[in-house]
């Protein structure tokens, strides 16, 4: 796509509207980007821009936008944001930062969404197409400097064979030519409520993924996810499946992971080789697998692939041990779901950190997985207070009368509040936690309230732990 002659307007000035306005003029157009903060952090992003893009910092000019050829909104926009309102208001469309750079791709692609696993999925994909041969490259969603924005792969001298990204429902809400050759959804469950309306509306927009599907197009899905079926409905293309026993195409059976493609069994890898913390984990090397195989990946290729797999940081990573309890920074787990699934992979006495910016979700649901799990429950943060209280109702505790005794043989966890940063949750869970216990910072809210990001808030407790060690 030849953008010569074309007016290109970027809402946004972070690492995806960076991106997509260096692809832009890359392109041949005559590139604005404009973002309604003046911090120092954003004017030095400025800078990075260097001459021949237009700047506007503190605002947005919206006859610039209506008047411009294409709008590329960055995903940390909201929805209900002035400048997208203001565009809507004056029949103006938009689109996201990864439809814009996959008008540019030349490769095969891999779309991967979902509410939790995402990032570990795409990059290991990526990996087990690598380990296989195959020349690929990952980015998206993925952030946290793990992987670059879509645009910065569409601008790569030498393109890969396959284009893996991962897609939030942000992105996905913008998309009109976006066509991925597989596409794949890890789960759902209820998220973003703090940004969407309703449940149903953050489904629609992941069910965007599906806006442009062929008879050609292969599809992964979880077994047995009523949900993802639905959001499915009567999609084009071919569909496979991991988890839940020999019916799917990617399943566990006598303790391996195998996988079923094209009538054949092939044996991967022991479950107990697998070098990922948590069940969760084994779900996404399967579903990794079976997607790196439809891509054209060798089953030794990602049989190698698996074996050397790594966790990545703030995903139920182990960042210490000492006096036998594990320290486990799970930051990136910002939803109810993503905590419960946390709290599931662990065989030993939690101690959990909930708390961060408040979502909306309701933390009555952890109620049963905390019963089975969690010794104690230290609440933090701005929603702190509505967690230990919705908890201490579903568990039927009372706030007031919990005992700080951790007891290994006490069925009942106990709940506390810490009204302070996290150097105090941390010595408060020092205090609590015993020999053959798990210190789990899996908070089920973002981070937004005390930290920039969930990698920061991860980073900070990282720190605090290894210094407890």
């Amino acid at each position: 796509m030849d953008l010569s002659g074309m007016n290109v307007a970027v809402i946004g000035l972070g690492a995806s509207g960076i991106a997509a306005a260096r692809l832009a003029v890359e392109k041949g157009g005559d590139v604005y980007v404009s973002d309604s903060r003046t911090d120092d952090a954003v004017a030095a992003r400025r800078t990075e821009l260097g001459d021949g893009i237009k700047v506007q910092l503190g605002g947005h000019d919206i006859d610039r936008m209506v008047d411009a050829d294409l709008v590329v909104a960055s995903p940390g926009i909201p929805p209900d944001a002035p400048v997208l309102r203001g565009l809507a208001e004056r029949d103006t469309r938009w689109i996201s930062e990864p439809e814009f750079a996959c008008r540019f791709f030349t490769g095969a692609l891999i779309g991967i969404t979902g509410t939790n696993g995402k990032t570990t999925t795409t990059l290991l994909v990526d990996h087990l197409l690598r380990a296989s041969g195959i020349r690929s490259a990952a980015g998206g969603n993925v952030g946290g400097g793990l992987a670059p924005a879509a645009s910065d792969l569409a601008r790569l001298e030498d393109p890969p064979d396959w284009i893996v990204l991962e897609m939030s429902s942000f992105q996905l809400a913008g998309v009109e030519m976006f066509q991925p050759d597989i596409g794949v959804v890890t789960n759902l469950s209820p998220d973003h409520l703090d940004r969407y309306a309703s449940v149903e509306s953050y489904y629609a927009d992941k069910a965007r993924l599906f806006d442009n599907a062929s008879d050609e197009s292969l599809w992964v899905f979880p077994a047995g996810d009523d949900e993802v079926a639905r959001l499915a409905s009567d999609a084009k293309g071919r569909r496979f499946t991991f988890g839940a026993g020999a019916g799917s195409s990617a399943f566990i059976a006598d303790g391996e992971l195998l996988l079923r493609f094209e009538g054949e069994l092939e044996p991967l890898i022991p479950r107990s080789d697998v070098p990922l913390l948590g069940a969760h984990n084994v779900t996404n090397a399967l579903t990794a697998a079976l997607t790196a195989r439809l891509a054209g990946a060798a089953p030794g290729g990602i049989s190698a692939g698996l074996g050397s797999a790594r966790a990545l940081p703030h995903r139920l990573e182990l960042v210490a041990d000492h006096a036998d309890v594990l320290w486990i920074n799970d930051s990136k787990a910002t939803n109810i779901a993503a905590t419960s699934s946390a709290l599931n992979s662990l065989d030993r006495p939690v101690v959990l950190l909930l708390g961060g910016k408040d979502k909306g979700e309701e933390f009555g649901q952890l109620a049963k997985v905390v019963r089975s799990h969690v010794r104690v429950v230290i609440g933090y943060g701005e929603a702190g207070p509505r967690a230990i209280r919705e908890l201490s109702v579903a568990l039927g505790v009372h706030v007031d009368a919990v005992t700080d005794v951790v007891d290994p043989d006490v069925t009942i966890p106990s709940l506390r509040l810490v009204d302070g940063a996290l150097e105090d949750v941390v010595a408060c869970a020092l205090s609590v936690a015993g020999p053959g216990h798990a210190v789990l910072l899996s908070p089920a809210c973002s981070s937004f309230d005390m930290y920039e990001s969930y990698e920061h808030r991860g980073r900070h407790f990282t720190r605090l732990a290894k210094a407890v060690a």
